[in-house]
């Protein structure tokens, strides 16, 4: 089974793919999406929906997990993470993909045991699940890898 891992954003969203074959997980790929910040609010979308949809073409994930939403100070900024977090479904779901939603926390809890952990601890996690020689960079890439795992633990701890 793939997951695609989705970290939305609209100046940078992070992806990520594994593979999980019985007990054994690997790393297919991640990367970033990175929409040109001088197009306007649809053309960066477009650029979301249309990279989506190519991972998802070459890829052929079974699910995709993806950063629910939270709620800051900022309401604008939530806003806005909302209309990137609308291209990536939109693209899983022309494609008729389960979609599976996290919060930040869960994702932070399923790694770490600590739904307060900071971002390095996870990322650590991810490169020591993975077995990956170096923490996957960008951070937005890390987290989509992260989603990932969070994914797999809920998969196969029957939570969902």
């Amino acid at each position: 089974m793939n997951i695609l891992g989705i970290d939305p954003g609209l100046t940078q969203t992070g992806y990520g793919i594994i593979q999980v074959t019985g007990t054994q997980t690997t790393m297919v790929d991640y990367g970033i999406i990175k929409p040109n910040a001088k197009e306007t609010l649809p053309q960066r979308l477009i650029t979301i929906f249309n990279d989506v949809a190519e991972i998802i073409e070459k890829y052929t994930p079974s699910v995709m997990a993806i950063e629910d939403i939270f709620y800051g100070k900022n309401i604008r900024s939530t806003l806005m993470l909302g209309h990137a977090r609308g291209a990536a479904l939109l693209a899983a779901a022309q494609q008729k993909i389960p979609i599976y939603e996290y919060s930040p926390r869960k994702v932070k809890q399923a790694l770490t045991g600590n739904g307060n952990a900071h971002k390095q601890q996870v990322q650590f996690m991810v490169k020591s699940v993975l077995q990956l020689a170096d923490i996957p960079q960008p951070q937005d890439a890390s987290d989509a890898l992260a989603l990932c795992l969070c994914h797999t633990q809920q998969f196969r701890q029957g939570d969902i």
